[in-house]
């Protein structure tokens, strides 16, 4: 008689007799409890993913300093990544390689505005329908937004507030750039306008009550998926009237590159004055205080969500992770306040995940890049990653090694292109066009030619990076920030050529990844 085959596909040979039977039905039966240990967890529902993304938020500078709540109901509980760092370090290019997984140069994503391709129709038709949550979409998860999405989200050019990027049961999108109060929501693409409440409008605490309302409602069956992304701590940096008097003696660090002139830098850099006016220190320690004010109702966003997970049974079984879309400086290389540039304090981001299988306590060194946020979510909800179109790739191994093999990657790109004006800023007009964000004392935070690629590399034998700038100059960086952890020397002129040859060829190599080539480290 022709074989069985049992549930892990081994073939059982069928004989009668009656102690042959009772071995039989032995042999399936062994089979079938060797086999439930994977197909019993396949069926029972899949895990629960929130991820939490703050706006601006360092590491270098101490940015996690008042979140205590959240390192001991997250970090302390699972996983801290240390070497964690955005690819870009501007908010809309970012945040769309977390939705996509995919480096700029391939979803297109280059700065904050509609025709850097912010939210624009070509990101919509694109990219944005390709994004991580339609495929938990797709495998039932119950998913719900909440907080900033993209800086252009929500324009007239763009689809206004009726646009709903597919794959969202609840949507609560702020229209445009961070607000605490006085902004417009999308509530499932109907236009919602919100005054200066605290109790009604603060905008953080608007994410935390109506993600716990949609705890409350969602179906117990099926998994949920929450993306919670409040405006903390980016400008206009309005904290909640209970912690307005938080921090008061506290200044930005002083050590480091801060008030440091940028020698040796790309043009943006030789710009600033140096020593700082003191009215630029003043705006940036003021801008410092205000920041950490405002996290920490984000701080207490984190707890509440956690003992809500408890109360309703699903802590042990969701995965939680909290980032940032970039860093941020505050008076290094004398750049009084923003982000996009290539150091350490703009691209490096806290990064602390727990959930099952995650180890408590965990400090781990491996570099993880915000593009590995998609694929890291799609493998635990049990997506096939070699049917998805991303240049990241799964972190899930680092945290939980029982649950997945993995590799370190040896080196990363960080790209972007910078934003000016055509026009000269009336407030500088000496500097002429080609400049933004030039403020306080027409200090210059970007222009067209701050426009970069970098290949880092972070490995046990090497902490280097090499940054080309697409500008008259051509000009080059390099650190070694194993001896100079803040870049205060440009070393291009002192390391080997072979050195300058062999990141220079890693360079061109990752400017035209896609996929499975951008995790190609030959």
């Amino acid at each position: 008689m022709a074989g069985l085959r049992n549930r892990a596909g081994a073939t059982i040979s069928r004989q009668g007799g009656g102690g042959h039977s009772a071995a039989f039905s032995l042999l399936v039966l062994l089979a079938a409890l060797l086999t439930c240990g994977v197909r019993c967890a396949e069926s029972a529902k899949p895990s629960n993913v929130i991820v939490v993304l703050a706006d601006d938020q360092d590491i270098q500078l101490g940015g996690m300093t008042p979140m205590k709540k959240t390192k001991a109901y997250i970090g302390d509980a699972g996983a801290t990544f240390v070497n964690a760092f955005t690819v870009t370090p501007l908010c809309c290019p970012s945040r769309s390689s977390i939705l996509t997984g995919r480096y700029p140069h391939n979803h297109e994503v280059r700065n904050n505005s509609l025709s850097g391709n912010c939210s624009s129709i070509q990101w919509q038709k694109g990219p944005e329908a390709e994004a991580f949550h339609t495929y938990l979409s797709k495998l039932k998860y119950q998913t719900f937004f909440a907080g900033k999405y993209l800086n252009q989200y929500g324009s007239k050019d763009a689809g206004s507030v009726g646009h709903v990027p597919v794959g969202w049961d609840q949507w609560h999108a702020l229209v445009g750039n961070s607000q605490y109060y006085n902004y417009t929501l999308s509530v499932n693409g109907k236009e919602e306008k919100h005054g200066d409440s605290y109790e009604d409008d603060y905008l953080t605490d608007l994410i935390l009550n109506r993600s716990l309302r949609f705890l409350d409602d969602r179906s117990p069956q099926h998994p949920f998926f929450l993306m919670l992304s409040p405006p903390a701590p980016h400008s206009p940096w309005t904290a909640a009237p209970q912690y307005q008097k938080e921090f008061q003696d506290v200044q930005a660090p002083r050590d480091g590159s801060f008030n440091k002139p940028g020698k040796d830098k790309h043009w943006l850099l030789r710009q600033p004055p140096n020593p700082m006016a003191n009215s630029s220190i003043t705006f940036l320690d003021n801008a410092y205080r205000k920041r950490w004010q405002t996290l920490l109702s984000v701080d207490d966003l984190v707890e509440n969500l956690v003992k809500k997970l408890s109360s309703i049974n699903e802590l042990n079984n969701t995965y939680i992770f909290y980032t940032s879309d970039n860093g941020y400086h505050a008076g290094q290389f004398s750049l009084p306040i923003d982000k996009r540039q290539l150091y350490e304090f703009d691209i490096r981001i806290p990064l602390m995940v727990r959930g099952p299988g995650i180890k408590p306590g965990q400090m781990l060194q491996a570099p993880v890049l915000n593009i590995d946020l998609a694929p890291t979510i799609l493998d635990i909800a049990g997506v096939n990653l070699s049917v998805v179109n991303v240049d990241g790739q799964s972190f899930l191994a680092q945290m939980a090694p029982s649950l997945r093999n993995g590799t370190v990657r040896p080196f990363f790109l960080v790209e972007y292109t910078g934003e000016g004006h055509p026009t000269k800023d009336p407030a500088c007009p000496k500097l002429g066009p080609g400049l933004s964000q030039c403020f306080p004392d027409c200090v210059c935070e970007d222009s067209y030619n701050n426009t970069y690629a970098c290949v880092r590399t972070l490995d046990s034998n090497q902490n280097l990076q090499y940054c080309e700038f697409a500008d008259s100059e051509s000009f080059v960086e390099v650190y070694n920030l194993t001896a100079d952890m803040h870049q205060l020397e440009n070393i291009v002129k002192k390391v080997d050529p072979s050195v300058l040859q062999t990141m220079n060829q890693r360079l061109i190599k990752l400017q035209s990844c896609m996929g499975d080539s951008c995790r190609d480290y030959k």
